[in-house]
């Protein structure tokens, strides 16, 4: 009898250990506690601007409604490097020691640096606000991205803006193009910019920069030589700018349209491109699908989104001449939506 116990005793407690086996599978990538399981999750964010601090603020929320409704956590540790090389690399080397789950690259920067750094590790990685991920090699296609990453894209339809500016002013002579060469998110926009404005018999002026100080330099010499308005593409080093030169065009009468919502919350006079809000939202979406669900980044097809909302700074549209809702009224046709702000440094600070 005893014998027998014995034998009894060892049987269950095999038992259990195989079910305990089983159960950990189940579970897939990430860590059990008596809560549930905990996915960890290392964000970097490229630089400190209204809308990429808008996608990390609205992925983390989002992650946070998931985790609730899902029954799981999202350990999410947000870094951001600055436009700081170096420490861009650190950041994603400690991602890498803390055996995260899943890494978010906020930009392409941080993207491609995220690529390179997980191709023998084959640690997931989601981008978010990569404006051409084809031209700068992170995707095969949209729609098969072919490697261990996926993500959302800000893709700006450069075409549009310029109907928008012909709109408000159609006889105009000469447009100053404002960007950092060195952004790979700037590159297919200038191009596209320069082939329809030779197109249109339009005069080229360019000024570049990579610094603040440098981006009001080529500010004041965009007014220097007269341009009648002037175009900056999703230029990440132009948004951390805008706040410091809005005021420079504003009393030249010029209109500075852009490529996001964020350059008009700066002072610009129109943002025009997706909602940063809801492409953090979806981007949380596909980082959770990757993580709960087992989806492969790799066979995920990046999402791209709308262009179609215009963003009119109502202070400005002010201060340069123009009436808002006459403005409004003409670009209509060419948006899905056309909506005000005002001038703040953040979001946050509209809402309170």
């Amino acid at each position: 009898m005893k014998k027998t116990m014995k034998m009894t005793k060892k049987l269950v407690t095999l038992i259990l250990a195989i079910a305990m086996v089983f159960a950990m599978t189940a579970c897939g990538s990430g860590n059990e506690t008596s809560e549930g399981t905990t996915y960890k999750v290392g964000i970097c964010n490229y630089v400190d601007d209204a809308s990429l601090n808008q996608i990390v603020e609205n992925i983390e929320n989002q992650l946070k409604v998931v985790g609730e409704a899902e029954g799981v956590t999202f350990d999410v540790k947000v870094q951001n490097c600055n436009a700081d090389q170096n420490v861009m690399e650190q950041i994603i080397s400690e991602f890498i020691g803390d055996s995260v789950d899943l890494m978010v690259g906020v930009a392409t920067p941080v993207a491609m640096n995220m690529q390179a750094a997980t191709e023998e590790n084959q640690i997931p990685v989601v981008f978010a606000a990569v404006s051409d991920p084809l031209s700068v090699g992170l995707v095969d296609s949209l729609e098969a991205p072919g490697a261990n990453i996926t993500g959302t894209s800000d893709y700006l339809d450069t075409e549009s803006i310029f109907n928008l500016i012909l709109a408000q002013n159609p006889d105009i002579k000469k447009i100053g193009l404002l960007y950092d060469k060195g952004q790979d998110s700037s590159a297919t926009p200038i191009k596209a910019a320069k082939e329809f404005l030779k197109s249109k018999n339009i005069e080229v002026v360019e000024a570049t920069g990579t610094t603040v100080d440098e981006v009001q330099l080529a500010a004041a010499a965009l007014v220097d030589k007269k341009v009648e308005a002037v175009f900056t593409p999703t230029d990440n080093t132009i948004m951390t700018a805008e706040y410091s030169i809005y005021e420079t065009f504003n009393d030249a009468k010029i209109p500075h349209y852009t490529g996001a919502d964020s350059f008009a919350l700066n002072g610009a006079f129109l943002g025009y491109g997706v909602d940063y809000a809801n492409l953090g939202v979806k981007t949380a979406d596909m980082i959770a699908d990757i993580l709960i669900n087992g989806s492969k980044p790799a066979e995920t097809p990046v999402l791209t989104f709308d262009n179609g909302t215009a963003t009119i700074n109502t202070e400005t549209c002010e201060a340069i001449g123009l009436d808002y809702d006459e403005v409004a009224k003409l670009f209509e046709p060419f948006c899905t939506k056309v909506q005000s702000i005002k001038t703040a440094e953040s979001f946050d600070e509209l809402e309170e």
